[in-house]
């Protein structure tokens, strides 16, 4: 129901016209220069959302990606007018109350995480991220944060339990400080960084998820990088989604994850890894099986209902079955 697009691609913005699927789009890091101009923040917006407005359903837009933690003093200090700019723009355009305006932060803004009560953002970052946190609480929009519980385990895997990061069944952890159980590290994380948040006096700022995701695939010093690992991940991770719980801190909470990635991207360069988060390959096959069948029937066009985790089965069906028939011909 949900599906978050790291430019505005207009082929794949039409592609969902009247399904009622909500959209994130991007605006890549390349771009914060040039949208600290407001007009032309305010011709992107034109272009790439007003005119998809209200067949396809846009929400928010987040204005780069991970600045913070690439110490680019040039990309760190375009962030805020660059996101500035394009809510004027929507201001402008009368779009401000049906779309948000947001960045998406790496989870290293972190200086300390764990226990998640001591989550506390690192001291270089606090000035910029106290103006952006200041943003948000203005104009409504969310906090979001990249987490990956796959680079704690890789990073030591020895003293990371690897149940604890899958959400398989295991002891937990307790926080000290708060007498909270945490049964999994990446509600233990978002703790972290809502800590962190109240920590500047921004208690109430809603926080989405707006990465995560577990490779199925890697180099030999990626330990833990396998299908199984994948398959478990992801398809645990939904199934606890499922159940609209919060984390302990906040068990009322509204979550908003967002799985990373739908296709493996078989042409990004780095780790063996980076190629390998996608549910799908390229071609359209499965990478491995989640085996989870959706009753999901919001959406879908022409009285089909569309599956937010499609899964064909090994003989193909029409979508009028509950799945999502993805190929090269029909993307």
């Amino acid at each position: 129901t949900k599906v978050k697009l790291y430019d505005a691609d207009p082929k794949v913005l039409k592609a969902f016209a009247n399904t009622g699927v909500e959209f994130i789009v991007g605006l890549g890091n390349e771009y914060l220069d040039k949208m600290r101009d407001p007009a032309k923040a305010q011709a992107w917006v034109k272009q790439n959302v007003q005119s998809h407005l209200p067949a396809t359903k846009i929400t928010c837009i987040f204005v780069g990606n991970e600045v913070l933690t690439f110490n680019d003093t040039s990309l760190s200090n375009s962030l805020l007018p660059a996101m500035q700019s394009v809510h004027t723009a929507l201001v402008n355009l009368g779009l401000d109350k049906q779309v948000t305006v947001t960045t998406a932060h790496s989870l290293s803004i972190l200086e300390t995480s764990y226990p998640p009560s001591s989550g506390a953002f690192r001291e270089d970052l606090v000035d910029c991220l106290s103006e952006t946190l200041s943003f948000h609480q203005k104009t409504g929009s969310p906090f979001l944060i990249n987490a990956y519980p796959f680079f704690a385990y890789k990073g030591n895997p020895k003293q990371v339990l690897l149940d604890f990061v899958l959400f398989q069944p295991n002891q937990g952890v307790i926080d000290p400080a708060t007498n909270l159980h945490y049964d999994n590290m990446l509600y233990a994380q978002i703790d972290a960084v809502y800590n962190a948040l109240a920590s500047l006096g921004y208690k109430k700022l809603p926080v989405h998820i707006s990465e995560t995701g577990w490779p199925s695939k890697g180099d030999e010093d990626e330990v833990g990088a396998t299908a199984d690992n994948a398959k478990k991940y992801n398809g645990n991770l939904i199934k606890l989604m499922s159940k609209k719980t919060g984390t302990p801190m906040r068990p009322n909470s509204d979550l908003n994850i967002y799985v990373f990635a739908l296709f493996n991207e078989n042409m990004k360069p780095g780790p063996t890894s980076e190629r390998n988060y996608g549910l799908f390959k390229p071609d359209g096959t499965p990478a491995y099986s989640l085996g989870i069948r959706s009753n999901t029937t919001t959406g879908g066009t022409n009285g089909k209902p569309l599956s937010p985790i499609p899964t064909p089965p090994s003989t193909p069906t029409s979508s009028s079955t509950g799945y999502l028939s993805i190929s090269p011909a029909t993307v």
